[in-house]
């Protein structure tokens, strides 16, 4: 069994979910959001979601992380904010000792959904149809935890396609 963490990041809201992996078979753990407060200067929020993840972290005892890749935006101080917050959501698990992976918006929704064109609502109807039991009550848990089942596909097909090399 192996345990994932997926980080939808977010300076405001940061979702994060927790997923355990055997075989092909995935089981909720845990998901929710760390919330940082606006009229917090910037420093501290980022403060407070490293504290937040690494707590997560130490709590669950994820052995790999999946973060989303964010896209730009045509507000430059949102996407410049969201961009510290992602660095947040990399380097924590990192330096917990974390293998970090990151996949872009469209590659979680086809791996969640089956195609990338997918909508919010119809990502967050399969996290509750392949994580039964997961009673997910925010859009950025849902978003996380699509992170981690998408970071698990990969996993599996990279292991499939590694299981039928033979060197010789």
């Amino acid at each position: 069994m192996i345990r994932l963490m997926g980080i939808d990041p977010g300076l405001r809201f940061m979702g994060w979910g927790i997923v355990d992996v055997e075989g092909n078979r995935l089981r909720h753990v845990a998901d929710g959001v760390l919330a940082t407060q606006s009229g917090d200067d910037v420093p501290r929020r980022l403060c407070d979601l490293h504290e937040g993840l690494m707590k997560l972290i130490q709590h669950y005892g994820p052995t790999e992380a999946a973060v989303e890749e964010t896209y730009v935006n045509r507000n430059g101080s949102s996407t410049l904010k969201l961009g510290y917050a992602r660095g947040v959501a990399l380097v924590v698990p990192a330096l917990a000792g974390l293998s970090v992976h990151e996949y872009g918006a469209m590659a979680v929704k086809r791996a969640v959904v089956g195609t990338g064109a997918a909508t919010k609502e119809q990502v967050s109807m399969m996290v509750r149809r392949l994580l039964p039991g997961a009673e997910v009550k925010r859009a950025d848990a849902s978003d996380a935890l699509a992170i981690a089942i998408c970071h698990a596909h990969h996993r599996a097909s990279a292991q499939h396609v590694g299981a039928g090399v033979r060197m010789a």
